[in-house]
């Protein structure tokens, strides 16, 4: 028996428990009737009888059916559902806005006002395509959470309740004996104790659908870290972060043996856990389905070997919109290492200086620094810097922002009237920031060179058959040039043209 998703099919739900399959980990999840609990495809508890399960889409919609979480297989530590799989772009597009806890600040009327739908049209679509309502998955999701936190820290329940987003200790127990018939407390001395760490550090293993290519992704972020505030050392990834007032900074390296990437967090008050986790699972795409997007793009001759050459491809997300589109237009019209220089130099000189890890020396500059700066010691032309202060201005003006995206394309329309912004930014930025998984930024002269084409409407042709992954896409084709292209300047001299693969 199926739950709202005529995408799930019991056969192959059937052979993934039974074999347990790490590939479908988060695509479904087992609700087990006779003990009313529901587990991952990977839970190494014995395989019940096919009659006594039922299959769900998503945890939210095993929730909705009244069934509790399996304490063994933990499923608050599955990749997660990806966001495109069987839904609609509207839903798809409403999960991203709970994810940055907007349900959170105004229900779901104001979620669905974003939307642009009616808030009874919204439960409609969750229930049809997730198998549960708007506040049942905002919930599960900060359940999920407020497990790990009572799993994997040491922090007392006061503070987990107000990091995971209960409003009060008592709805933050009462959620928990519902759920688990035992109270946090009790669930804390059941699991695994975490091990003691430093003052203001908190520990995460971060579960992804194998396989993960983390060196071709740390081989992009190499040459784009900004100095100052980002570097990679050998092989984790390091950044400096300022959330909610909250500043501070994280690490994230590859834990093969766990099949997760071990993040670590460096702030002073635990508040903000959630989002910043929820953040880093975006940078690092960790909801990605590698094996659907490599069945689809593998089937292309120009894909096919990078395709089998680097399985887990997944897209660079980024911690901030704003310091990203900065990013992509000091990149016009010079190279990658060109663009790295002149991002170090907007840090030294506007930036804000934080203590952190040696190397970690300041906060990207804040929009409201850089709406008025003068820009001349950085080195920019005068059309790039008027580029820069009239979209950080955009933004402390609230015309522009880059979180909370409710509607992508007027979103871009918006993006792209702001001088010197054209379609290969704007592609960029939906690529990276709002992790749309078919931007395609096609006329980079990196993706033309591998797809040995000549201009962007060939390419946008061509890529027609990559849809819905030609993000992805375009990944695989920049992996393929940037070793090659160091030093590529666009002909026609148009600021928006990308000047380097992968820019």
């Amino acid at each position: 028996m199926l739950n709202h998703n005529s995408m799930l099919d019991p056969t192959i739900c059937a052979h993934a428990r039974k074999t347990r399959d790490p590939h479908f980990d988060g695509r479904f999840f087992i609700g087990v009737l006779t003990t009313r609990i529901y587990c991952r495809p990977i839970c190494p508890a014995r395989s019940p009888k096919e009659e006594n399960v039922r299959y769900f889409a998503t945890a939210a919609a095993a929730a909705e059916a009244g069934l509790r979480p399996c304490l063994r297989c933990r499923p608050e530590c599955s990749p997660g559902t990806p966001a495109w799989l069987g839904t609609s772009s509207t839903v798809s597009r409403a999960l991203r806005l709970i994810s940055e806890s907007t349900l959170q600040d105004g229900g779901v009327d104001a979620l669905a006002g974003r939307l642009g739908i009616g808030a009874r049209h919204l439960r409609r679509l969750f229930l049809q395509h997730l198998g549960a309502s708007p506040v049942t998955v905002a919930q599960t999701r900060r359940l999920h959470f407020a497990k790990k936190l009572i799993d994997e820290t040491r922090l007392p329940m006061g503070q987990i309740a107000l990091a995971s987003g209960f409003s009060s200790i008592r709805r933050f127990n009462a959620c928990f004996q519902k759920t688990y018939t035992r109270t946090p407390t009790h669930l804390r001395r059941l699991g695994r104790q975490a091990s003691p760490l430093p003052q203001d550090e908190y520990r995460f293993l971060l579960r992804f659908r194998p396989p993960f290519c983390w060196p071709a992704l740390l081989e992009f972020l190499v040459p784009r870290a900004t100095p100052g505030v980002e570097m990679v050392e050998g092989g984790t990834y390091y950044r400096t972060l300022s959330l909610n007032n909250d500043i501070g900074w994280l690490e994230a390296a590859l834990d093969k043996s766990a099949g997760a990437i071990d993040l670590r967090i460096h702030c002073p008050h635990p508040g903000s856990l959630f989002l910043i986790v929820e953040q880093v699972r975006r940078m690092f795409d960790l909801a990605a389905d590698p094996a659907d997007i490599a069945l689809h793009l593998g089937r292309d001759p120009l894909l096919a070997r990078a395709v089998a050459d680097q399985p887990g491809l997944r897209v660079p997300g980024c911690w901030d919109g704003f310091e990203l589109a900065i990013r992509a237009i000091l990149g016009q019209q010079v190279t990658v290492r060109g663009a790295t220089t002149l991002a170090g130099r907007l840090v030294r000189e506007y930036g804000t200086p934080i203590a952190a890890k040696p190397g970690l020396t300041h906060l990207f500059p804040f929009p409201q620094r850089l709406a008025s700066a003068s820009l001349s010691r950085v080195g920019l032309p005068r059309a790039r810097a008027h580029c820069i202060r009239s979209m950080a201005l955009a933004v402390c003006e609230e015309k522009i922002s880059f979180s909370r995206v409710a509607n992508v394309e007027d979103f871009l329309i918006r993006f792209r009237s702001l001088p010197g912004i054209g379609d290969w930014t704007a592609q960029y930025v939906a690529m990276r920031t709002l992790k749309e998984p078919d931007a395609f930024p096609a006329s980079d002269l990196g993706l033309l060179h591998a797809a040995n084409l000549n201009h962007a409407r060939q390419l946008q042709t061509r890529a027609e058959s990559w849809r819905p992954w030609r993000a992805y896409a375009a990944m695989y084709l920049w992996q393929g040039v940037l070793k090659n292209e160091k030093h590529l300047l666009h002909p026609n001299g148009k600021p928006d043209r990308a000047s380097a693969p992968g820019r």
